[in-house]
């Protein structure tokens, strides 16, 4: 019976130092997605605009919490008139909007503060990415959780004994809730970005590891580098789309 056309394939296991089970995707995990910011991403608005070059970042990040804020607030400081396209106004006016819980990076010309447009001196592209590169840090360290996140999720929920389980998967146009359901297109149903040298869980290693911990990310590794050695490996959604398409 052949699989149905949004299959994944996924393993759970268990956390040996937590009260933990971790579910993860392997079938992302192990495609050759990439972004491609720059190189053929049209954005998230309702029509395609790739001469934006906005990306994801067209309607600000949401942040996760208190402190993914307060980290934020201390990169604010590294960011040099070289690489923050509206740093006087950042520093100005403030860089985060808040509405009732929920807080966000502030816009500024239709798209994050911290997005350098193109013809920008400096680079086209996120402000932070810039400054890791100077610093010689991790982006991660500097830019919201939502951002060094993407497309990378994970969601936490507890049972009534307390036990954890750790989703971790691609994030999908359901995730950004009725929003995602307006975006002309999204990253991880494009053909266009399957094109990487690498699998995810190694083209990403740093961000998952920031997601699931040092030994977490060793145990997935390990058996996705397993699992692509097998032809009966699921490939990505997407990918088998392109290949009904082109056949």
């Amino acid at each position: 019976m052949a699989a149905p056309a949004d299959a994944h394939e996924w393993v759970s296991f268990e956390d040996p130092d937590e009260d933990r089970t971790w579910l993860v995707d392997v079938t992302f995990l192990a495609s050759s997605w990439t972004c491609i910011y720059g190189a053929g991403c049209n954005g998230v608005l309702t029509a395609d605009a790739p001469e934006l070059a906005q990306g994801c970042c067209s309607y600000g990040a949401h942040f996760a919490d208190d402190a993914d804020v307060e980290r934020v607030r201390g990169a604010v400081g590294e960011l040099l008139a070289t690489e923050w396209q509206f740093r006087e106004i950042g520093l100005r006016d403030g860089v985060f909007d808040t509405n009732g819980e929920t807080t966000t990076t502030k816009l500024e010309q239709d798209a994050c503060i911290f997005l350098n447009r193109p013809g920008f001196f400096g680079g086209v592209g996120c402000a932070f990415h810039l400054a890791a590169a100077r610093l010689g840090v991790a982006h991660k360290t500097l830019k919201p959780d939502v951002c060094w996140q993407l497309p990378l999720r994970r969601e936490d929920s507890v049972d009534d004994r307390g036990h954890v389980t750790s989703k971790v998967h691609e994030w999908r146009r359901i995730d950004w809730g009725e929003a995602g359901e307006e975006f002309a297109w999204w990253c991880t149903e494009a053909p266009e970005a399957f094109g990487g040298t690498e699998p995810v869980v190694i083209s990403l290693a740093d961000e998952l590891r920031g997601l699931v911990g040092d030994k977490a990310y060793t145990r997935i590794r390990s058996y996705i580098e397993d699992r692509r050695r097998n032809p009966t490996l699921l490939p990505h959604p997407t990918v088998r789309r392109r290949k009904r398409s082109s056949g």
